[in-house]
């Protein structure tokens, strides 16, 4: 059987013949470990060299499958696993005990509230020295080595200490299987001193990886059906609203069918974007409350009834809890659980196989739809300006949506790029990444090396602002090592603007760099690299017209300059209601 094919695949596994095993096992811990990412789907690995991890390395450099990417920190090889992940399903990132395993930590749990699954390989003390008082390096200078599995507790599904050859070969797979079950992120130390050697669990080749299917409880399924399509079938305006849980859920095809079956408008929350398709004819925007795109908010919230399918609602999507939505108007379609109104509520029952059943159980209905196409006006374009006029943001933006199609992904930074990225219109197949949930400023950089190396038919667009791009610039190195062909535009408007629209202080201000100047440094004439600094849109212009053309194998970087007060009008409403939400008063005791 292909092992790629045989994960989550419904099929049996074929019987794979199991020859007599060796009396003496040339089969390693480091060898078994490398192989199984390679046949979960990971190509290449993001890690930071220390001398706990360094044995294992050379077992993932001899792999042929596995491409061993080098980072300049370990936030950011988490970060790229992230991104990766995105792409690929599935992520993997390689760091030291302690030292490395800390500094990785807030890259795992953004994966973690973005339902990654991100295999977090930790190279750990010699098996020796557990159980001892001994005090290691790397350490915080306690005999106690818990720290970092403590830390890792909390942010991964599922922690893995290996420091016992009779035990690896199961704690490998069982954190392997728990990632991509889950979706989320785990944890694996190995001890130093296991890697190269060989042990009887590892003697043969592993049987090819394989994990059973997730099947809906039959009746909670049939019974949930009937629910949702009583109570939808009722309503005279219904609407459907994807959100960020369809990519863990793999329903995306289904919330297809669901869509072309019924009628209903859809629409996509925020943190959603890029998993519903913005092609079809039924797209009517994001919906995001108070700074929702135009004349969607107003349908979604004027309806009597809406499936929200893989929502998830925190103060930044709800835009400080100001949606207009209420309970028991919605169907709300969770991973493996289905809640009608204010009740009955179906566990066990599967977002994808929901969907698909419900889609033959509702009757067309496009009465939302048809009261969206009388209400909208399509969008007015910016004004003309003059020749040597300074660039504003949503001319910037008017050319970026220009460059979007099938063969692009666009990657947004925490900031106001979520705003004006989240008003792109994504052409069939083109690629959308954010981390909103977590909001982890210089995310993109990271992740952005880790999705242009998933996504080698891509050509990556990221749009990143001064401040974040501080926090984790020097992998624009690795990007160039990699010989990756994304185009960076880095908005330089003076500092955390979206902080500044939520509590303004002068601590939003940063020094500014010569950002042309510093990736110009990193580049150093090794590697395919080009920078630009632009002022107008003319200079803009040109610069694209560069990037498409003689640069168009090269990674580009564009340094647009900006007035730091020119922000999108949805960042100056949805900041005050956040502001407005993070100053409430204390309830009363």
């Amino acid at each position: 059987m292909d092992a790629a094919n045989s994960i989550g695949s419904a099929a049996h596994p074929t019987s794979v013949p199991v020859p007599v095993a060796p009396n003496v096992s040339s089969g390693t811990l480091g060898s078994h470990l490398a192989r199984r990412l390679v046949e979960i789907g990971v190509s290449d690995v993001f890690s930071v060299p220390g001398d706990f991890n360094l044995t294992l390395l050379d077992h993932f450099v001899s792999e042929p499958g596995l491409n061993l990417i080098g980072c300049c920190n370990e936030l950011n090889a988490g970060y790229a696993a992230d991104g990766y992940a995105r792409a690929k399903g599935v992520g993997a990132c390689v760091v030291t005990f302690t030292v490395g395993g800390l500094s990785v930590l807030n890259a795992i749990a953004g994966a973690y509230s973005e339902n990654l699954p991100v295999i977090c390989i930790v190279g750990g003390p010699n098996s020796n020295d557990y159980g001892t008082n001994r005090i290691l390096h790397h350490t915080i200078g306690l005999p106690d080595f818990t720290q970092e599995l403590r830390c890792f507790q909390t942010v991964t599904c599922y922690q893995a200490i290996v420091n016992d050859l009779d035990a690896a070969h199961e704690l490998i797979d069982t954190a392997i299987s728990t990632a991509l079950k889950e979706s989320k992120p785990v944890y694996i130390s190995i001890s130093c001193n296991l890697p190269g050697i060989p042990h009887p669990t590892f003697a043969r080749d592993p049987v090819p990886f394989f994990l059973a299917p997730k099947i809906s409880n039959q009746w909670g399924l049939e019974a949930a059906v009937e629910a949702t399509a009583n109570f939808l079938n009722n309503a005279v305006k219904p609407v459907i609203v994807g959100g960020p849980k369809l990519r863990a859920a793999k329903a995306q095809r289904a919330f297809v069918e669901l869509a072309d079956a019924s009628g209903y408008p859809i629409a996509v929350m925020p943190s959603g974007k890029g998993m519903v398709p913005e092609h079809h004819p039924q797209f009517i925007g994001t919906y995001w409350g108070a700074v929702s795109s135009s004349f969607c908010g107003e349908i979604v919230e004027s309806a009597d009834a809406y499936v929200f399918v893989g929502p998830i609602f925190n103060d930044y999507s709800s835009v400080g809890y100001s949606l207009l939505v209420k309970k028991e108007k919605a169907v709300i379609v969770n991973v493996n659980r289905v809640t009608v109104g204010n009740g009955p509520s179906f566990g066990w029952v599967f977002m994808a196989d929901f969907l698909t059943a419900l889609a033959k159980r509702l009757k067309k209905n496009p009465t939302a739809l048809e009261n969206y196409h009388r209400i909208y006006i399509p969008p007015g374009m910016p004004l003309t300006y003059a020749k040597d006029e300074p660039l504003r943001v949503n001319v910037l933006f008017k050319h970026i949506q220009q460059m979007l199609s099938g063969d692009t992904a666009v990657i947004a930074e925490t900031g106001d790029s979520w705003f004006n990225c989240q008003k792109l219109r994504l052409p069939e197949n083109c690629g959308y990444e954010f981390q909103m949930q977590y909001g982890s400023i210089g995310w993109s950089v990271g992740a952005t090396l880790g999705y242009a190396q998933a996504t080698k038919d891509k050509r990556i667009i990221a749009c990143i602002g001064d401040g974040s791009f501080q926090v984790t610039a020097q992998d624009i190195s690795t990007m160039i090592r990699c010989g990756q062909r994304t185009i960076i535009f880095l908005i330089n408007n003076g500092g955390y603007t979206i902080e500044v629209e939520i509590h303004d202080g002068p601590y939003n201000v940063i020094k500014n760099w010569n950002y042309t100047g510093l990736v110009d440094a990193i580049h150093n004439g090794e590697g395919k690299c080009w920078t630009a600094k632009v002022r107008t849109e003319q200079e803009l212009i040109e610069a694209i017209a560069t990037v498409n053309d003689e640069h168009k194998e090269s990674l580009c970087f564009i340094e647009v300059l900006v007035h730091k007060d020119d922000t999108s009008k949805e960042l100056l409403e949805w900041g005050s209601r956040v502001a407005s939400a993070n100053s409430r008063s204390p309830n009363p005791q």
